[in-house]
This record gives C-alpha cells, structure tokens and sequence, in this order.
C-alpha cells in the first residue's frame, strides 16, 4: 500500500498543514489559527489534531499515514518540544511536549519536529531555489525572522536543538527595540513584517511628512508595501531601511559559513522589489573582500506554504 506524510507549518498567526506523497505532491491543505487559544496548549494541540485528520480525510488517505512532521518556533529535533516561543503565546513561558502530545491525540502515528525555518530549508533544498546547493541560508521574514542554516548537505541543530537564532542576533545596539524575546535591538524587532509596520508607524509619530499610510488606521506591512507600490517617499524609506539592516546581519552571517547564496522565504519576502537592492548593497558593503559579489540573494520558488509543509514532511519520511 502507497504510504504518505503530513507537513505542519506553525506560525505566529496561522498553521498550515498539508498531505504530501512520495513525489513531494501536496494534495490536501488546512489552515488554521495558532494565534486565538492563549496560553492554553491543549486547547491548540485539540485544534491542530481534529484538523490534521479533516486534512487527512479530504486527502483520502486514512490509515496510510507513516508519519507527521512539524516545522515549529522554537522547536527542537532533539527532544521534540516547542520551548520559550516568543510569538507563540501557549509556548511562550513553558516548554510543551509538542511531538508526543500530537502524537497520543493522533492514535500513535509518530511525529518529528524542527524548527520551523529549518522544515523551510529542507523544503527550499529538496524542491526550490536552493536545489543542488549544500551550503546556504535560509531566512524566514514573516511574524518574526526565523533562520535555517545548511553546511555541507546537514541542517545545523547544534548541540541542544536550537542552533540559527539569527533572528536574535542583535541588528540595532544603541537604544534598540525591544524584542520579545526579552533582548532588545534583535534583527526580529526590525525585519520582520511587525518590525516593518512598526517603523512606518514611528517615522510617521516623528514627522509631518505626507504619505499615503497616514490614512490607514493601523498599519501593517501590507499597508506599507502597497503604498511604496504608488510611490510613497516614507514607504520606500522604510524598505530601504529595512533592507539594509537586513543586507548588514546577512554580511555577518556569511562570516562564519561561507554560504553559496542566502535564501529569503515568507510574506515579507514579496517586498524583494524594495527589498532586494538595499539587501545587495549593505551586503557586500560589510563582508570581507573574498566574499564581494559572491554570495547570491535568492527568493524562494515554492508557495509560501508549500517550502515549510514539504521541508517538515520530509522528515516524517525518515520516522
């Protein structure tokens, strides 16, 4: 009998949960909420089971499940817990025993988990951009930046599972913002798609200048990508801003793996067009000169969705 795998993508917003075959074919996705159960974890784990079997049963593919894997903030290989999330807020003070309490609600089909920027660079490896490539960096701009980093074919995990915090290095170190992690001045504060709307909202506070976001009542990155598209002076201020503290971290991430290019990945991602030139520039502006012009800025080929499912179904193949 034809077996196949179920990929979760846990977000700070959204869960995305599809059914993927042999061929890396998803034939069935569920969305559902991750944001609106506090800090009750049961509660979501509940929701999360009940939609895994909706997707599962409009698969049609009911008891010829082999495995679930799950790409998760803060989610660790090692011991299969969400740990001290700072966008989840059911896992935001605690460590929650994510793997083996899916698994009891799903009737023992096994369950591996990852962080969910790593589930997205073996996604990107397997099917997208980054095929071929065995050292590279993944970065997830979306409710926060996540990061995967890949060397010599291997995800990094480290010693404890937690290996590529690059979101929480520090971007901004004089009076930086406060993350929610607990730091202040992380790439996450900044780059992220909050990050972006909140740097529009402050500029906005700090000035009388005219822009179309003056009329949104709370602005969101969305918002801010919108009116750079008609031309907006702060909007575009605002990309570039974000650009190049993005294309300076970037610089120093390429210092210690030497990467053939840096994939970005998520709904920020869709800015490239702003994005991308102030990125390049402060990129190759701050590495060494053996890396100028060397190291390639990919966006992701896949649906914003499929890159995490697949990346996390592919490790339920090894269960």
């Amino acid at each position: 009998m034809e077996q196949f795998v179920v990929g979760i993508d846990v977000g700070g917003q959204t869960t995305k949960i599809g059914v993927v075959d042999a061929r890396g074919d998803v034939l069935s996705q569920v969305v559902i909420r991750s944001d609106i159960y506090g800090a009750d974890a049961a509660a979501y784990l509940d929701a999360l089971a009940e939609a895994v079997k909706k997707c599962i049963a409009q698969a049609g593919k009911e008891g010829q499940i082999r495995g679930i894997g799950v790409g998760a903030p803060n989610g660790n290989y090692y011991t299969g817990t969400v740990a001290f999330a700072p966008n989840l807020a059911w896992a935001a003070k605690e460590s929650v025993e994510f793997a083996k309490l899916l698994s009891e609600r799903m009737d023992g089909i096994p369950v591996s988990l990852t962080n969910d920027a790593n589930a997205a660079a073996v996604g990107e490896m397997t099917y997208g951009a980054a095929r071929g490539m065995k050292n590279f960096i993944m970065i997830t701009l979306g409710t926060g930046v996540g990061s995967g980093i890949v060397i010599n074919g291997q995800v990094v995990y480290g010693h404890d599972g937690f290996a590529g915090e690059l979101g929480h290095t520090t971007a901004v170190r004089n009076n930086g913002r406060q993350c929610n992690c607990g730091k202040q001045g992380c790439l996450e504060a900044y780059c992220s798609a909050i990050g972006v709307a909140r740097t529009a909202r402050e500029w906005l506070e700090m000035s009388v200048e005219p822009s179309l976001l003056r009329e949104c009542d709370t602005i969101s990155s969305k918002d801010v990508y919108d009116a750079a598209k008609q031309g907006d002076a702060l909007a575009l201020r605002v990309f570039e801003y974000t650009g190049n503290l993005l294309g300076r971290s970037c610089a120093d991430f390429v210092a210690f793996s030497a990467p053939e290019a840096i994939v970005f990945f998520g709904g920020l991602a869709r800015s490239k067009e702003f994005l991308n030139a102030p990125i390049e520039k402060a990129l190759n502006d701050n590495v060494l000169p053996i890396w100028k012009n060397k190291v390639k800025i990919v966006y992701s080929q896949l649906k914003e969705s499929d890159a995490a499912i697949l990346g996390a179904s592919a490790l339920a193949w090894e269960l």
